[in-house]
């Protein structure tokens, strides 16, 4: 039994706390083993969260219902006419990022968004090392450049499927790209504990430069945690990138932020949106005014017509992925 925290017990307790980041991780010790024979790592699951009937509150009929409009659906945008008062955006506290015209995102922020083909991808990437951290959710944009480029080839690196590392290759175009999800906590199929690398750690392993492309994110699996353990893990990577930025300051780092899910019980309880939009906020917050760039997921999954669901749906991957490769080849490069 593993945690970032255990509960107050008479049980000899296995320290595995990072050193470099001081991020914690307990472990009760296994009567007949040592600390140090710790091997792999898996999901343990969830305790009972609801007692007998209140999963009853909890359902289709309340939770993530689409609110119907009582007269016609659609909207009409007239052009400007000479006289009319306009709003100061300025004064909007909340606006959107963006919205999608025919399925393609249009980004309302600085930032232009391009769409590319195979051999733009190619043309963009080419020279470049792509490194991916994070969650199942970030690994889902190095599945897709695997499949998007030809010549891009996996190394078997017996990794168990839905795991990491992954590192692929396009020897011909000179294209690395790698992904490694990031430290505890994190529900994973069983993975080597030497695996398990927190993000600032390996940023301070890299040297950086104009070659260079740092892709992460983290939210998915921090919702069962509280808020100061996130943010404490976020203000690690901050750190880290700052470090990173400081000897190379024209490495490229882009930040992608936690998504709307699809509707049941456990998530509900578990991780639900309302905690994932809390921890979107500090993020955020965390983040603003460092030269890093960011990929809207929740924006982008809130906008489209597919329905939220963890892991979003290609077309919606393939917008962010056009988003990303707009921060790496800007039309003016």
């Amino acid at each position: 039994m593993c945690n970032v925290c255990l509960r107050p017990t008479n049980m000899p307790v296995c320290n595995y706390t990072d050193i470099r980041t001081g991020e914690p991780w307990f472990c009760l010790k296994p009567k007949s083993l040592s600390c140090n024979a710790r091997i792999i790592h898996s999901m343990g699951g969830y305790l009972p969260a609801l007692k007998p009937l209140e999963d009853k509150l909890f359902s289709k009929v309340n939770m993530k219902v689409p609110i119907l409009a009582s007269g016609s659906s659609y909207i009409t945008v007239l052009p400007n006419t000479k006289g009319q008062v306009m709003m100061n955006s300025t004064k909007v506290k909340f606006r959107p990022s963006g919205f999608y015209y025919k399925g393609v995102w249009k980004s309302l922020g600085g930032t232009q968004v391009y769409q590319f083909d195979t051999q733009s991808i190619i043309q963009c990437l080419s020279g470049k090392v792509v490194h991916f951290y994070g969650d199942s959710t970030i690994r889902q944009w190095f599945e897709y450049l695997n499949k998007a480029l030809p010549d891009l080839k996996e190394f078997n690196l017996h990794t168990p499927e839905r795991s990491s590392p992954y590192v692929s290759l396009d020897y011909k175009n000179n294209i690395l790209l790698t992904y490694h999800c990031h430290g505890l906590p994190i529900r994973i199929r069983p993975i080597p504990i030497s695996q398990l690398r927190y993000i600032a750690n390996e940023l301070d392993n890299i040297h950086g430069g104009s070659n260079t492309v740092i892709a992460f994110t983290v939210w998915a699996h921090f919702g069962n945690f509280p808020m100061e353990f996130y943010i404490r893990r976020l203000l690690s990577i901050r750190s880290a990138v700052l470090r990173l930025l400081a000897r190379a300051p024209d490495t490229l780092v882009v930040i992608r932020t936690g998504n709307l899910k699809s509707y049941d019980v456990n998530g509900a309880i578990n991780n639900g949106d309302w905690y994932a939009l809390q921890r979107d906020r500090a993020l955020r917050e965390v983040f603003k005014g460092m030269n890093v760039d960011l990929v809207d997921a929740w924006e982008m999954t809130l906008a489209h017509r597919l329905q939220h669901n963890l892991h979003p749906a290609p077309p919606i991957i393939k917008n962010m992925i056009n988003v990303l490769l707009s921060y790496i080849c800007p039309k003016h490069k």
